[in-house]
């Protein structure tokens, strides 16, 4: 598919502040390098694409830009306003990378472009928002096959491109002793063969697996990254938290006791709401990171997705976007955000 790619060039300190600003935390991914400003003018942009764009990825450590960023495709000049700025949604997990999105191509800082992305839905939702013309852009984790066939059954079109690589974690409480679990122990405790944690070199305590709604992008990796064929047990109500914080504060608070487990995906996990109290574990014996997750050795993996209608002009916002997200400066904002590049991921 044939590239367009987005050379933006901003003229003063160009902020992407704090990585995932939800995430204080975190702060030894968030910190940011400066980068000094450039005066180049609108006559000098095509001259010097080739030198601006290796520079993509430099950060300034102040709030504010002072500079719209110029925006260069194909043979016009295109500049992103709050007017035609697409509206996106997606995965919750992907919502930071849309804010930074907004951020760069608005010129704004992080605080100030939040305002310009809503909310983001859950994975499959999403996706019926694109189909009825409420969302341009999806940032989003596969669906369920029912929302695939669902779609071609209505006989809407659409592309979808993989932007960034994720990694589906398993939470226990912090004071458990067990740090590793192998595939076959995770399978097992969900198909509901193991059922103590002294099974697996833990205390004498009964697991108490947490799961998500059917509809959730963490179950289907669920479904299609862990268990394949294997059908996952059944979960009382109180054990299925209709959103990832939810499950995340629910295997932190369970019962007060440290027997419960959960999932969610290594980005919302380490870099977004990560409860005190809980510990990621290791499969097979691989930690989740950037690195093991890029690498591949981490064994749960699935990619995020940039989709747009089919039908989206060449010209749109929508596709500018959609074509900018899979170029090298795309792929730095991706990582810069604090997820995996699909370009990365790929070497």
């Amino acid at each position: 598919m044939k590239r367009k790619v987005i050379n933006a060039l901003i003229c003063s300190s160009l902020i992407i502040s704090s990585l995932c600003s939800c995430a204080t935390e975190t702060t030894d991914k968030t910190d940011a390098s400066s980068v000094a400003s450039s005066e180049t003018t609108t006559s000098e942009t095509a001259e010097a694409t080739t030198d601006a764009t290796t520079e993509a990825t430099t950060v300034a450590t102040t709030e504010e830009t002072s500079a719209e960023p110029s925006v260069s495709y194909v043979d016009n000049s295109f500049v992103f306003t709050e007017e035609n700025f697409p509206v996106l949604d997606g995965s919750t997990a992907m919502r930071p990378l849309g804010v930074g999105m907004a951020s760069l191509l608005l010129g704004k800082s992080k605080e100030d472009a939040d305002s310009y992305v809503p909310v983001f839905h859950w994975t499959d939702e999403a996706f019926y928002y694109l189909e009825d013309g409420s969302a341009d852009v999806l940032i989003v984790a596969q669906p369920c096959q029912e929302v695939f066939d669902k779609l071609e059954e209505d006989g809407f079109e659409y592309e979808m491109e993989e932007i960034a690589m994720e990694g589906l974690v398993f939470l226990v409480n912090a004071g458990n002793p067990v740090d590793s679990l192998t595939i076959e122990e995770v399978q097992k405790i969900y198909t509901g063969e193991i059922t103590n944690w002294s099974e697996v070199g833990g205390n004498d305590e009964e697991i108490k697996a947490f799961q998500r709604t059917e509809t959730s992008g963490s179950q289907v990796m669920m479904h299609e990254c862990v268990m394949g064929d294997l059908e996952l047990m059944d979960a009382p109500t109180e054990m299925v938290p209709a959103d990832m914080g939810g499950l995340i504060d629910a295997v932190a608070s369970y019962d007060n006791s440290g027997n419960a487990i959960g999932y969610t995906v290594y980005y919302y996990a380490n870099d977004m709401k990560m409860a005190d109290g809980l510990k990621i574990i290791s499969i097979e014996g691989v930690e989740p990171s950037v690195d093991t997750i890029g690498s591949g050795e981490y064994p749960f993996l699935n990619p995020y997705y940039c989709v747009i209608a089919h039908s989206a002009e060449e010209d749109s916002t929508a596709r500018i976007i959609y074509n900018w997200l899979v170029s090298e400066d795309g792929q730095k904002l991706v990582g810069l955000e604090g997820y995996v590049p699909i370009s990365a991921a790929n070497n």
